[in-house]
């Protein structure tokens, strides 16, 4: 399973990176309709920080931005609207799904969680980093742009004075 893959199904909704009962379905390869059934025999096991449902004005926006969610045919028709799993709603459908194919994709999927989150970890230090020299630099600059905006004063000639009175043709 690539983990590219698996990284481009994972979206971001109420602020939390969270996967899709249709595409998780694809991945352990069964329908998701027998996946949400499954979920929903043991939903107990997935509190709020681990499953919840979709409002119609997320799933209409998540469709206008995923293009190819209408090309594939995924949820375009279904009368529900899809469950979004987090990280840890994925890692407890391996205890709801048992079967071999879902561990598989279990593992590959929390690699991908993992993968996302020391990327923006790295990310965050990096644009830290940059800010802090952006500052460091902006003051250096700031002296050197106050100093030519100082000769370029120096340099200008003040304007002759308006003569008083009237000119003799």
């Amino acid at each position: 399973m690539q983990l590219q893959h698996i990284q481009q199904k994972i979206h971001d909704i109420r602020g939390l990176k969270v996967m899709l009962d249709y595409d998780l379905a694809e991945l352990y390869e069964t329908e998701t309709k027998v996946l949400k059934q499954a979920v929903k025999r043991n939903i107990n096991r997935f509190p709020d920080d681990f499953l919840f449902e979709l409002t119609k004005q997320e799933f209409d926006s998540l469709r206008s931005q995923i293009v190819t969610l209408k090309n594939q045919g995924r949820g375009q028709h279904s009368k529900y609207l899809p469950f979004a799993f987090t990280e840890q709603g994925v890692a407890m459908l391996s205890s709801v799904l048992n079967s071999s194919k879902a561990i598989e994709v279990n593992i590959a999927i929390i690699r991908a969680f993992v993968f996302l989150r020391q990327y923006a970890l790295h990310h965050k230090d990096l644009t830290e980093q940059l800010k802090a020299l952006e500052n460091k630099y902006d003051k250096k600059f700031e002296d050197v742009y106050e100093a030519i905006r100082y000769l370029l004063k120096k340099d200008e000639q003040p304007p002759e004075p308006n003569p008083i009175g009237f000119k003799k043709k």
